[in-house]
């Protein structure tokens, strides 16, 4: 019987930890912004064509 008041503290202990970081990463703007690195993925692409472009019409 002890072992499993053991084992439910642990996941408790856990549980409250995996939850503090959770909250520990939103208040410090962990998913605040998702979409600009994937955007800005694509514009460099698109940015390096543009220079290399340019370097071949001179």
């Amino acid at each position: 019987m002890s072992v499993i008041i053991i084992l439910i503290l642990a996941s408790l202990t856990v549980a409250l930890l995996f939850l503090t970081g959770f909250i520990w990463a939103v208040r410090n703007g962990q998913y605040e912004d998702t979409l600009t690195p994937s955007m800005r993925v694509l514009a460099d692409e698109t940015t390096e064509k543009i220079c290399e472009t340019k370097s071949k019409l001179k």
